[in-house]
């Protein structure tokens, strides 16, 4: 251990080097895993076979880390020219066991799809020093017309200097210090997890088990503090649970530790959505902070109403410690949690019949083909509302004043005519172009009103979304392992009951899929009923404003 989280290694080629410590695991002293798939042969053959991809799986993951700008897309690998199809295997196959990859992959809205009412955040690898520790209050970070968003996307694209990224922690790639899949599917003996994830079958097919009572968690009171006698400053926000109404204090950077926590524990079962992006500059001005406050209350509502996320020790832990000591106690103790990335499926015990290979597939490729489908459905909607936003905000008023100010110049023009009889004409005109001038300013404000919940309901799904392609091909992995299980079987290097024990515990992470798409399901339909219907309702309300405006302007033209 030379310190700094690296150790120095030697391999058996006698080549030394330097290893990260999250990428090592200390063995007991009989050199074998509780997890260990143990040292025979055909499991080597097995390990081996797969260690190409897994090696080329956990590079791209890498290298999809250190990327920043826009054009991160989290279905990017099944658009490939290569794949050919999105429902290809080989691209499916080609991202086992990647939930590390979930992280920054879609919260990209603001530089692709941000709304003049929107922040713009920094390049994805930004490390959160830089939240903690700068503020440029000469910027406010809140872009006030559609140039200025465009700009901030670009300045995203171009990213930071590379030794920003390098400060990102590498722990924040789980599931590359441990085997893949495989540490699943061939485990000898699965542990006897105390915290047990119980899926149940109801009317619309497997689902979770949801808690007798569910609570959501106001935050508010943003407040600024600081430290190092004010040479750090930082906001910190108030969370308040609705089950137990005792608040805790929380920053940014906390936060982004339960976002980290949650991803390694259950960013292979569960979506986990980002957090709204870090910014460098204007931090502490009004509308960043009232934005990030809203976002906020938005991503912790979403994990309230998860039941296996929000019942989970490390979430509970995060919304109920009471001093620092506990809260330090509960962090260690949820850092050191071995249950995470593939092995949560050990934690899983579906209570139905077992399932088979091509069921467990089919349902597979229904989910990878659903969420493909409505990721590039919100991305539309993202796309028209954008476009619609800057017309509502930019050409559209214009053109309305230009009525009002054309119809007031038109009024200037009569009175000079000396004529006593158009003194009530001349008026008339005059209110009628400060009524178009007057919708100018309704038009302007109105997305605020009603769009913006909308495309902020959308943004959240994106995120949702761009989390399944790990997720699925996590699935679209395991299932593949198990195909080439036969050849071990055929060669008697493992028994039929190994491969049905694998077939089993693949059909675990089938149900435990299907759960989570029930829970999705459900969510979708009662969040996008809600957000259409007002956004409807507030335009019916905006129309009608329009017209009792225009009503009350012809009302004062003479009768002739």
């Amino acid at each position: 251990d030379i310190g700094g989280g690296w150790l120095e290694g030697k391999n058996s080629k006698g080549e030394r080097g330097l290893v990260p410590t999250d990428y090592v695991e200390i063995l007991p002293n009989d050199g074998k895993d509780q997890f260990s798939c143990g040292n025979s042969v055909a499991d080597q053959a097995f390990l081996d076979s797969l260690s190409a991809s897994t090696a080329q799986a956990s590079s791209s993951a890498v290298n999809s880390h250190n990327q920043v700008g826009s054009g991160n897309d989290p279905w990017s690998a099944w658009n490939a020219p290569k794949s050919g199809n999105w429902d290809s295997s080989d691209a499916w196959g080609s991202r086992p066991e990647a939930a590390g990859t979930q992280r920054n992959t879609a919260n990209n809205w603001d530089a692709a799809f941000g709304h003049p009412q929107a922040y713009q955040g920094p390049a994805p690898g930004d490390d959160d020093d830089w939240d903690d520790d700068w503020d440029d209050k000469s910027s406010s970070g809140y872009f006030k017309d559609a140039e200025s968003a465009e700009a901030g996307a670009a300045q995203r694209g171009g990213g930071r200097p590379a030794a920003s990224s390098m400060k990102l922690p590498l722990n924040k790639f789980p599931g590359f210090a441990k085997p893949g899949m495989e540490q699943y599917l061939l485990a000898k003996q699965l542990a006897k997890p105390k915290e047990k994830i119980p899926i149940i079958v109801g009317d619309y097919g497997p689902m979770w088990v949801y808690p007798t009572s569910t609570f959501d968690c106001v935050v508010a009171d943003p407040r600024k503090g600081s430290k190092m006698y004010g040479l750090k400053s930082y906001i910190e926000y108030q969370l308040t649970p609705t089950n137990t109404n005792r608040s805790v204090n929380h920053r940014y950077k906390h936060f982004d530790w339960l976002y980290e926590r949650l991803l390694v524990k259950f960013g292979s079962a569960i979506p986990i959505p980002s957090l709204p992006d870090k910014q460098v500059t204007g931090r502490f001005e009004e509308e960043f902070i009232k934005m990030r406050m809203e976002r906020l209350q938005a991503w912790m509502t979403r994990m309230c109403r998860h039941p296996v996320i929000s019942e989970s020790e490390v979430f509970q832990q995060f919304l109920n410690f009471r001093d620092e000591k506990e809260w330090k106690t509960g962090k260690r103790k949820a850092e050191k949690d071995e249950l995470v990335g593939v092995m949560i499926f050990s934690t899983m015990e579906p209570e139905a019949p077992d399932l088979d290979l091509i069921e467990i597939e089919q349902k597979c490729d229904a989910v990878g083909k659903f969420t493909k489908a409505m990721d590039d459905g919100v991305k539309e909607l993202l796309t028209v509302g954008q476009e619609h936003w800057k017309r509502c905000t930019g050409p559209l008023p214009k053109e309305y004043q230009k009525i009002g100010k054309a119809l007031q110049s038109l009024a200037t023009v009569f009175s000079t005519s000396g004529y006593q009889g158009e003194t009530d004409l001349n008026d008339a005109i005059t209110e009628a172009g400060k009524t178009y001038e007057e919708i100018a300013s309704l038009v302007a404000e109105q997305p605020k009103k009603d769009l913006h919940f909308l495309m902020e309901c959308s943004h959240e799904y994106r995120g949702l979304l761009g989390c399944f392609p790990d997720i699925v091909g996590a699935h679209k992995g395991a299932i593949e392992k198990v195909k080439e299980s036969d050849k071990l079987v055929a060669t008697s290097k493992i028994t039929p009951q190994d491969k049905q024990t694998m077939v089993k515990r693949v059909g675990t992470m089938s149900y435990a899929l299907q759960a989570e798409m029930n829970h999705f399901h459900s969510n979708r339909i009662y969040d996008y009923n809600s957000v259409i219907r007002l956004y409807l309702e507030q335009q019916v309300q905006f129309y009608e404003t329009i017209a009792e405006k225009l009503r009350q302007a012809l009302g004062r033209f003479p009768v002739m």
